[in-house]
């Protein structure tokens, strides 16, 4: 289960649950004047932890990396496309709202309004 290199512009190194060396695929881009922050689940490639069990502590390790403020950002996961036969491997975009409660948390994009937000960035695997 490879996960395409158009999904992420550089693999991202991070702290997973107990201090676990993990990796993302992390793309990181501005349109009309707003950052979206997107990370990318690597499976078999990420020995730790995975980018959704990881959240807020991934995206705030992200931010103070990359000199970002979370607030003023877009942050979105992203459940790649593996061409498995299993659906919980069909691609899937998620921005989430760390402030929300948990069942609100995690709001799963379209098919349109992710071409929207990535524009010329969409993913042709």
């Amino acid at each position: 289960m490879k996960v395409s290199p158009n999904y992420y512009d550089e693999v991202f190194p991070f702290a997973g649950e107990w201090g676990m060396p993990s990796l993302c695929g992390l793309k990181i881009f501005q349109k009309e004047g707003h950052t979206y922050i997107i990370v990318t689940e690597l499976y078999q490639d990420n020995p730790g932890t995975s980018v959704t069990y990881a959240g807020e502590k991934l995206a705030l390790q992200i931010c103070e990396k990359k000199g970002l403020v979370l607030e003023e950002c877009t942050y979105i996961e992203c459940t790649p496309d593996t061409n498995s036969k299993l659906s919980f491997y069909d691609e899937e975009y998620f921005i989430v709202d760390f402030k929300s409660d948990v069942q609100h948390k995690y709001c799963q994009l379209t098919a349109e309004e992710i071409r929207h937000i990535l524009g010329s960035k969409v993913i042709n695997k």
